[in-house]
Formats: structure tokens, C-alpha cells, sequence
């Protein structure tokens, strides 16, 4: 016999199994409300920390229910949270340029021409900007832009 502990789960898999819980619902829920949700096999103090944290980190909003708190999530799926997160990130920094520019340098050309489509700057396919690839579109290329052999 082993008295090996289980295996911790992977960071934010809980997190993850919470918000879950609460966009399923569409509308607040307590932490009894997600314990239920969920099975009833993690405490109830475990999901009142799980959703504290998550409040604090502004992806759910709480309001009074009695004595607890009833939480609703201020983003509405995956994505949503990948993007509060990516913007969490880059507030973090003081040269929000420089780490923008990084950024997209970095990008797929694919993605490149998907953030180009969402800003708007009339771009049709990868390569098709008379600038060249790897251009921006203003006549010069993107920091460490690769030309289309190099991605």
C-alpha cells in the first residue's frame, strides 16, 4: 500500500469547473447553489474561496442572498474569459506598445489576418497587403516580422 496523496488537479480547473456552473445557470447562485451543481463532492467553504477569488479578480460580481453572497459572472463563456485575461495582462505593464508589438509579432499569419479583419483596416488574405508580408500596412514591417517561409 501507498500512501501516495491524490494528484493535485491542473491550476484553474476548478475556477474553470465553477464558471461552468454559473453560466449554465443564468442566474446568481450561491456557493450551496454551485456546490449542488456540481455534484456536492467539493465543500462548500472549497467553492466560497473558489468564487471569492474569482471576484476578486472582477470575472464574477456578487450580491447579497440572505447571508451569503449569490454570484454572476461578468464574462459570458471562454473566450470571454481568455480576453479579460489577455487584457489583464497587458495592463499590467507600463509600455503597453511594446508588449503589443511582441505580441504581434508572434501571431500565425492566419491570426494576423484575423486581427486584422476585427480592427478593420480592409486587409483581405495573408500576404495580400501591398506592403509585404509582415507589414503593418502603414509602409513598414512589424517588429520581428517573419517573412511568410519564416512562420
Amino acid at each position: 500500500m501507498s500512501d501516495v496523496p491524490p494528484a493535485r488537479r491542473p491550476a484553474g480547473e476548478l475556477e474553470a469547473e465553477v464558471l461552468a456552473a454559473l453560466w449554465s445557470a443564468r442566474q446568481p447562485m450561491t456557493p450551496q447553489d454551485v456546490q449542488t451543481a456540481l455534484g456536492g463532492d467539493l465543500a462548500r467553504t472549497t467553492i466560497a474561496t473558489i468564487l471569492a477569488r474569482l471576484h476578486d479578480k472582477g470575472t464574477v460580481e456578487r450580491t447579497r442572498a440572505g447571508r451569503a453572497y449569490a454570484y454572476t459572472p461578468t464574462v459570458q463563456d471562454t473566450a470571454g474569459l481568455a480576453a479579460r485575461r489577455m487584457h489583464t495582462e497587458l495592463g499590467r505593464e507600463a509600455d503597453r506598445s511594446t508588449v503589443l508589438a511582441r505580441f504581434v509579432s508572434d501571431l500565425s499569419a492566419e491570426d494576423e489576418q484575423l486581427l486584422r479583419a476585427l480592427l478593420g483596416d480592409g486587409t483581405e488574405a495573408p500576404g495580400a497587403s501591398a506592403d509585404g508580408p509582415g507589414a503593418i500596412g502603414d509602409g513598414h514591417p512589424r517588429p520581428g516580422a517573419r517573412g511568410a517561409a519564416g512562420r
